[in-house]
């Protein structure tokens, strides 16, 4: 018997603050459905219109990062292993230095929608394809983890039916994304981000009361081992030490900010390349709010329980249910405040989804409708973007029961990231650095990553790592009241959550060899893996088919005027002429003018006769 005294359920004002959230989001996208004129154009849908500024932008990409994995599965995870993740905040750091400085550069010169026309232009059409499924398998599972996660939340603090929570995420979402475009996307995403932040706020400052101030909860997190944040062991089958996290982690979130569709889409939607790179670099300050809030929330969760843990005392089911429980052990008294904890988990949800959904559509109708329905009108494709907003939007609620078999919210977003999201990485590394990589070097390379990657994910999931890898820290029940029968009430009696939030386990299956050395490996490494192993074999390939007769224009590569080319004193003298798309030729754009990325390319092919350099297309 545990001390479970949580008593479940939302007052009236909870539900007028979560109502609140919703009706205000899906309001914002009714507005932008009509603002302007509407979204006319599958350009005003898919890109805004190209005249983006950088601050909504960067709170867009702030807040679609914060999803309800972040809120649920990051306080858990210091609470259970110590302040060690912080440490991702030097990873955050490289990701976006990187991605401004490498990826952005080429993407925004090109004026591409969608980052896998990059793989066309620079290898063939054949590579586009894979690429662009590849990307719609990895949103569409990571999505499923994050439409599952408050509905999680929403089922443990409300009582109401897991699957109805998980069905009207992916509605409300759905309703604003299909009307609003991306604008609404963005809109959304800064009004969510502040919802977000106000719950993760709430928490911490009543957990600084209750514990009587921020140095009981320092000094009890001290001597439980809770401050462990240097761990510089080698070993790449622990599970998160120094350079796990900043070397695995910086190739999982590259592959999330650097090329992926979901990321890249809104600050190439930007007016001037200057206001891109501004909104990665102001990301940056909120990533590192987000990881504070989330590590201090963690903090004061163990102090708070750290003489009655309410895991290990059977009141919740699984580690991601302890945030929600802190919540209502805490705030209860308070009315409105556990509803702005839940409006915050779903807001992260929200807007997540909303940037997914978003870009499967934009890859969807640039990658595999337009180039085989060349006479479609912009009008039609618009019509066509929201459809396939509408389809997603129903696909990623399908794909929520997968989450259930995960395990672990956290550590299983940032594995599906690793497992298809380093290979991804590798092959537009390859193009975008390597001058001699040719489509039969990059596809081979593909296929090897992605098939070590996947080989290696399985098996982990099959063959957890052994305790000795993953270091869980100690906890306690010595201060748990178990003389009070009758008080663990929903959080106890649960008979669905249990199996829907337990990792799979090997207690009854043979461990091979691999299990203990291959299979352990820590999942950041994932995508490491992947990437390097694309890269390496693409290059070997790419070396013995001829690579180095290839020849490849300038305006594929990383150029050394890309780098620092904000600043005046650093421009090229001339600028170079590029082609994007028709292969009609443009101006690289001086930064402070306005995106030319649609100026050239407003394509209409009702004219079965129109030329492009003097070729029909």
């Amino acid at each position: 018997m545990s001390a479970c005294t949580v008593h479940v359920g939302f007052g009236t004002w909870d539900y007028v603050v979560f109502g609140g959230m919703l009706l205000i989001s899906a309001v914002i996208g009714v507005y932008y459905a009509f603002a302007g004129g509407g979204q006319n154009t599958s350009k005003d849908f898919l890109m805004g219109g190209r005249s983006m500024t950088a601050v909504p932008v960067a709170l867009s990409l702030t807040a679609s990062f914060m999803s309800a994995v972040t809120v649920l599965g990051t306080p858990s995870e210091v609470y259970r292993f110590g302040a060690r993740f912080s440490v991702f905040a030097v990873t955050y750091a490289l990701v976006v230095i990187l991605s401004a400085e490498i990826f952005l550069p080429v993407f925004y010169r090109l004026g591409i929608t969608s980052t896998y026309e990059y793989l066309e232009l620079r290898f063939n059409r054949f590579l586009r394809l894979c690429g662009t499924v590849l990307f719609i398998i990895l949103t569409i599972l990571y999505t499923g983890i994050v439409i599952y996660a408050p509905a999680l939340a929403l089922n443990q603090v409300t009582g109401i039916d897991l699957w109805g929570a998980v069905a009207a995420t992916g509605i409300v979402c759905t309703f604003y994304c299909t009307l609003g475009g991306l604008k609404a996307v963005v809109w959304t995403d800064v009004f969510q981000g502040g919802i977000m932040v106000a719950g993760f706020s709430a928490v911490i400052i009543r957990a600084v009361v209750v514990q009587g101030g921020i140095g009981n909860i320092l000094n009890d997190s001290y001597h439980g081992g809770r401050l462990n944040f240097w761990d510089f062991n080698p070993d790449p089958l622990q599970r998160h030490t120094f350079w796990t996290i900043v070397i695995g982690g910086t190739f999982t979130w590259l592959g999330i900010y650097g090329v992926s569709q979901a990321q890249v889409q809104r600050y190439i939607a930007c007016k001037t390349r200057f206001q891109a790179k501004v909104s990665l670099y102001v990301n940056l300050l909120g990533l590192w709010a987000i990881l504070s809030c989330a590590v201090l929330c963690g903090l004061a969760m163990y102090s708070i329980y750290k003489d009655c843990d309410p895991w290990t005392a059977k009141c919740v089911s699984a580690p991601d249910q302890l945030m929600p429980y802190l919540v209502l052990d805490i705030l209860h008294n308070f009315p409105g405040t556990p509803g702005l904890f839940v409006a915050g988990a779903y807001s992260g949800t929200l807007s997540t989804v909303s940037s997914s959904i978003n870009a499967l559509a934009a890859v969807t109708v640039e990658d595999l409708i337009k180039p085989h329905f060349r006479s479609l009108t912009e009008r039609k494709l618009s019509w066509i973007s929201k459809g396939m907003s509408l389809f997603y939007g129903a696909v990623c609620i399908a794909m929520a029961a997968l989450a259930s078999l995960l395990g672990g919210l956290l550590q299983a977003a940032l594995s599906i990231f690793g497992m298809v999201g380093g290979p991804l990485l590798g092959l537009f590394s390859l193009g975008i650095l390597c001058p001699f990589a040719n489509p039969v070097g990059a596809f081979v390379g593909l296929v090897c990553g992605f098939t070590a990657s996947l080989w290696v994910g399985i098996g982990a999931q099959i063959y957890p790592p052994l305790p000795q890898t993953t270091m869980p820290l100690n906890f306690s029940t010595a201060g748990c009241n178990i003389s009070n029968p009758g008080t663990e009430g929903y959080w106890a009696t649960s008979t669905e959550l249990p199996v829907l939030t337990t990792p799979l386990t090997s207690q009854a299956i043979e461990r091979p060899i691999l299990a203990d050395h291959w299979y352990s490996l820590s999942y950041l490494y994932f995508s490491t893996l992947g990437t390097l192993v694309t890269i390496t074999v693409g290059i070997v390939a790419s070396l013995l088919s001829g690579g180095l007769r290839q020849k490849v224009d300038r305006k594929f590569m990383l150029n050394k005027e890309d780098f620092l080319s904000n600043f005046s004193f650093f421009k090229p003298k001339q600028e170079e002429k590029v082609k994007v798309l028709t292969w009609t030729p443009y101006r690289i754009p001086e930064e402070g003018t306005d995106n030319p990325a649609f100026n050239h390319i407003e394509m209409n092919f009702t004219d079965s006769k129109e030329k492009v350099n003097g070729v029909h297309i």
